[in-house]
């Protein structure tokens, strides 16, 4: 995986794509139970011109969630942080990660969508139902 056609091809092989623009793919995650998950790719450039993918998950509104567990949960993570992104014109939280292409083969890029995809459904469900697990 050194380029984003190389992760759009591989993500379409597996979904379908609800999303599909020259830097930026989306699509619904499988889960146990019935549930499923959005998931977003993109790729982002730094000023060094290094790129990198990052794939991401919504997980709830922004308002009304405290920033301090917030940045706590950001602490506390090994893998994944969250961040706010506009969805449909309303600030809202998602589950992100960057990674630098040069470390991302088809299993890694699996694994991270799998684990960002699970934690991000178990994060929507505890800020939807108002419990104190997030």
């Amino acid at each position: 995986m050194h380029h984003f056609e190389a992760v759009r091809s591989l993500i379409g092989s597996l979904h379908t794509l609800r999303q599909n623009d020259p830097y930026l793919i989306s699509f619904d995650l499988a889960l146990p139970h019935g549930r499923h998950q959005g998931i977003y790719l993109a790729e982002l450039e730094d000023e060094g011109g290094h790129r990198y993918l990052r794939i991401s998950t919504p997980i709830g509104p922004l308002s009304g969630t405290d920033p301090r567990r917030c940045l706590r949960f950001n602490w506390e993570q090994r893998n994944g942080f969250l961040a706010v992104a506009d969805l449909d014109g309303s600030p809202f939280l998602h589950l992100c990660e960057n990674r630098p292409y040069e470390l991302l083969n088809q299993q890694e890029l699996q694994r991270l969508i799998g684990e960002l995809g699970s934690l991000g459904d178990q994060l929507e469900q505890a800020i939807v139902s108002g419990g104190d697990s997030f």
